[in-house]
């Protein structure tokens, strides 16, 4: 007879009780003890791995990192299954469950329609299907191996049982799940959801078709100006394409041992796009808004998407560094959480050849066999988002059930059925419709098919009916061949190598940066971006009009810009526009807007003024570069401002000398992100649709028409109404990022725009730059002596800027498993946190929801290529997946510091540095 609910229940408070006794009093009795720590991995002995060719060495070090020492390949990702499910099974686990809509499986019927949204879009599907059709036999052997290693551990931890304390929770109030064995499947799905989260600009889509149902287009314009190239540049100087279409750079200078093929590339700006018209603007707002808040929900272990998720690189040549060869840092950003979604760990053949090709060590994802970040013994390579515009909506005309309107022709959908398990309730079975531009993603939003009611779809659409419906095109469903680059980069012994990897590397669209050991550095853009037809991608496309379909054939690689030993002697890259104006494709019209990129830029030329040079500790301290750009140019606006009240005027003077720098203990820091804060809030964000702002922030508005911005924005005769916010707050507006500078500082040169008309706090409409700079210190102020207390001696950047590692894959507070109590004993922290959103030590958080970090450097890495031995990492969390175990967090205190720790590379560093050593022999 099954369980009851309240039976579950109260086994879990039994297991919480229990792990609190361990975690909170270094005690509990055996079975506690045994239910938190049975799952904790053996370190140290021989274990028998059935298949194994010969013995594998697996050392650790004091923070749990293993290096791993093989004779074949094959054993090699063996051993790598293995040791990456002895820490991070569960996550693993929940990763595939993500991957191929499956979470309802595990966690009940509240996952449903996050399943539902995940089926539609296939990703399952395509990994089978790039597995089936387009891997080498190489990858896949490799990848099969790596599902052997992780089934040998699950052997050992039938149907999960302490496996870890994850499983053991999950057992209490969904019984009767057990873990299925690994497939290599399992492994290439999860590029999908890495995929999903840096795909370019699907957000900027949404909300500017969002923003279409209450402003004018030149208005919207205004919220996502130009790029600035000749204030922030581009990655690539300069550059033009042969008359066979093959990418020229100029001023690079190829050197000894680099090979230039000419295959390389980088993303233009506009090119030969044509501007977002009325026409393509978005499907009706209930049905965006239910888009974007399926994207929102679902759990990808990766963090917000939109602005912020990016990242820096920069590699020095070895001409201007203190130890004669490059330097190259990198730090992604990505949402934080627990476990960290890197792994660090190093794959050594003991003797590299035709048996054994890989030497390599770096930064992995648990359940991916590989190293996708890292240095092995001849190059190094770093990403950042490259930020390709490679999704695109399309506006659908959907006739009946079965068909759709194409070309002035009804055409049938492609239809196949999807059935959803649900742990303790009934299947649920879903019909998937797929047009030519994709699956029909308006399906499972909430509002069902009723989509478009408001799109201003101009006058060659056709009969909206009861709406359009929204279909999804994405490089991301049509297999490709990423996981063949992840070995061929770990393997790559020069510059054709390298490119030669880059150009299977499909999604998602990444900036690659490059050094080797013989002195150079290049840059790459790999990836998969499609060639449009009408339309640039900034808005929705016409759906039943072939004109705006997708070019059979992507911008060829050997179009893509690349820059090899360019003449500067360094490469940096963090999200900014890859190539000017001249470049003829269009990669996006969204790029960041390179703050970031410039301000690293110019610490370099700094450095390397009058013949300096720059060390491995100078790479690390711009990692930790923490100024706000923009203050330098607010600031001494505020400070002009006059201030009669000395309340708010002793909360202005903090300003009065201050450096710019956000340090967790400024007070000032504090005070300016307040400030900047309500700055948006007054000028963009009482404006927003409630479609974009944050939930629970609720206004008292006027009816708005087709602009939210008159000459007079806060009059009229029509009642005003309560209007509260419905967006997951980590994903709403104005969130003040990198974007939202640039609106500033170009709106800052109009002091009466009519983006500076605001309702003040007695809901009386004023105007003016100056009027609004002035409520926005006096807004500040009262602000944050709501969070840090009257006295602003007390006040630091960091008691408001606070990052806590969330526990992530047990899902919501309210889900089926997880509770505020058991999060609690999963998460970590608070951490107090320098940094912000546009600085280069990208801490990032949303203004319009808070101060609390939303994204973070994920880890860092500066790699030496004089020494490998001299390289240091650092990764958030730890190795441990396991909850209480001495490396599950291990490194985060580390990190927040910004420190690095040194990275063992060669056998005798590695050998010095392990604490633990375990052998996997055959079975």
């Amino acid at each position: 007879m099954p369980r009851s609910k309240k039976f579950r229940r109260a086994r879990l408070i039994v297991i919480v009780l229990a792990v609190v006794l361990i975690a909170g009093l270094g005690g509990g009795g055996y079975w506690a003890v045994h239910t938190v720590r049975a799952s904790f991995p053996e370190l140290t002995g021989t274990v028998r791995v059935s298949g194994m060719a010969a013995p594998v060495d697996v050392k650790r070090d004091d923070k749990g990192v293993p290096q791993l020492y093989a004779d074949t390949s094959e054993d090699l990702f063996r051993a790598q299954g293995y040791v990456q499910a002895q820490d991070r099974f569960w996550e693993m686990d929940v990763r595939r469950h993500i991957t191929a809509g499956r979470l309802s499986e595990m966690f009940g019927s509240g996952q449903v329609e996050k399943d539902a949204f995940l089926r539609t879009m296939g990703w399952r599907q395509v990994a089978q299907q790039e597995y089936d059709t387009v891997l080498s036999a190489e990858t896949k052997k490799y990848l099969q191996a790596y599902a052997d290693g992780v089934n040998a551990w699950l052997a050992e931890h039938p149907g999960g049982a302490g496996a870890s304390l994850e499983y053991a929770l999950l057992g209490a109030v969904t019984s009767g799940y057990k873990p299925e064995k690994w497939t290599p499947v399992d492994s290439v799905a999860w590029l999908k959801a890495m995929a999903w989260n840096l795909s370019g600009n699907l957000t900027e889509e949404v909300d500017r078709s969002l923003l279409a149902q209450n402003f004018q287009q030149e208005e919207i314009e205004q919220l996502y100006p130009a790029y600035p190239f000749d204030r922030n540049g581009t990655i690539v100087k300069a550059g033009s394409l042969a008359a066979d279409g093959t990418y020229r750079p100029a001023g690079d200078t190829a050197s000894a041992g680099a090979t230039t093929t000419g295959t390389t590339g980088t993303a233009g700006s506009g090119g030969n796009s044509t501007a977002g018209t009325t026409q393509s603007r978005t499907a009706t707002q209930a049905a965006l808004k239910g888009i974007a808040d399926k994207s929102a929900s679902l759990p990808l272990l990766l963090g917000p998407d939109g602005q912020g998720i990016g990242s820096n690189s920069w590699v020095v040549s070895g001409s201007h560094t203190t130890t004669g060869k490059p330097l190259l840092a990198n730090d992604p950003h990505l949402g934080p959480g627990m476990p960290s979604v890197w792994y660090q760990m190093g794959l050594h053949c003991r003797t590299v050849g035709p048996k054994c090709g890989f030497d390599v060590a770096g930064f992995t994802f648990a359940g991916t066999p590989g190293v996708v970040i890292g240095h092995n013994k001849d190059i190094a390579w770093g990403f950042t988002n490259l930020g390709a515009d490679v999704t695109d909506l399309y506006l659908e005309k959907v006739t009946g059930p079965d068909t759709y309107l194409r070309d002035g022709k009804e055409v049938k959908f492609q239809t196949r059925k999807e059935t959803i398990k649900v742990a303790g309730g009934e299947d649920r079975t879903i019909t998937v419709r797929t047009t030519v531009n994709g699956p029909l993603i308006s399906d499972q939003s909430s509002e069902q098919q009723k989509v478009g009611t408001y799109a201003p779809a101009g006058n060659a659409a056709p009969d909206r009916a009861s709406g359009y419906g929204v279909a999804l095109q994405w490089t991301a469903l049509t297999p490709g061949r990423t996981m063949d680059a992840v070995f061929e980069l770990d393997r790559a012994a020069d510059w054709k190598d390298f490119q030669k990897a880059a150009a299977d590397f499909a999604v998602p669209a990444q900036n690659l940066i490059y050094a080797d050991t013989k002195g150079n550095i290049g840059y790459q853009t790999p990836g998969v971006i499609p060639v449009r037809g009408k339309g640039d991608g900034r808005y929705p496309a016409p759906g039943w009009d072939s004109a705006y379909d997708w070019k059979k054939e992507p911008i060829p690689f050997k179009s893509l810009p690349y820059s090899l030993n360019p003449a500067a002697g360094y490469i940096v890259t963090a999200n900014q526009a890859v190539a000017g104006s001249g470049y003829p494709y269009t990669l996006t019209t969204d790029w960041e807007y390179g703050t970031r990129a410039k301000e690293v830029t110019d610490q370099i030329e700094g450095k390397l003024k009058n013949g300096g040079k720059i060390s491995p500790d100078d790479m690390q301290a711009m990692q930790l570069d923490n100024t706000s750009v923009m203050a330098r140019t607010l600031v001494p606006l505020l400070l002009k401002v006059k201030i009669s009240d000395p309340y708010v005027r002793e909360a202005q003077d903090l300003l009065k000398d201050w450096n710019y720098h956000q340090d967790a203990d400024s007070a000032a820091a504090a005070y300016y992100n307040g400030v900047w804060r309500a700055l948006l809030t007054l000028a963009f964000g009482q404006k927003l649709p409630a479609s974009l702002r944050a939930e629970g922030d609720c206004l008292l508005v006027r009816q708005k028409s087709n602009s939210t911005l008159p000459d007079d924005a806060v009059n009229g005769e029509v009642k005003p109404v309560t209007e509260c916010g419905t967006r997951k707050p980590d994903q709403a507006q104005p969130d003040g990022g990198d974007r939202w500078t640039e609106v500033v500082r170009t709106q800052l040169a109009q002091p009466d725009s009519k983006w500076w008309n605001y309702i003040d706090s007695d809901h009386l409409p004023q105007h003016g730059l100056n009027n609004l700079l002035a409520q926005a210190m006096k807004n500040a102020r009262q602000d944050l002596t709501a969070y840090l207390g009257k006295s602003i001696s007390t006040w630091s950047w960091g008691r408001l800027h606070t990052l806590t590692l969330k526990e992530n894959t047990l899902g919501s507070d309210d889900s089926s498993i997880a509770s505020g109590f058991v999060h609690r004993l999963l998460n970590r922290g608070p951490y107090r946190l320098s940094g912000g959103s546009a600085a280069v030590n990208a801490a990032g958080w949303n203004a319009a929801a808070g101060y609390q970090v939303d994204w973070i450097p994920s880890m860092r890495m500066v790699v030496d290529l004089s020494d490998f031995d001299a390289s240091r990492w650092i990764n958030v969390g730890g190795a441990s997946g396991h909850a209480f175990h001495s490396n599950y967090n291990d490194q985060t205190e580390l990190w927040a510091k910004g420190e690095l720790l040194p990275w063992a590379y060669s056998a005798d560093a590695v050998t010095k540095a392990t604490e633990h050593t375990m052998t996997l022999t055959s079975g």
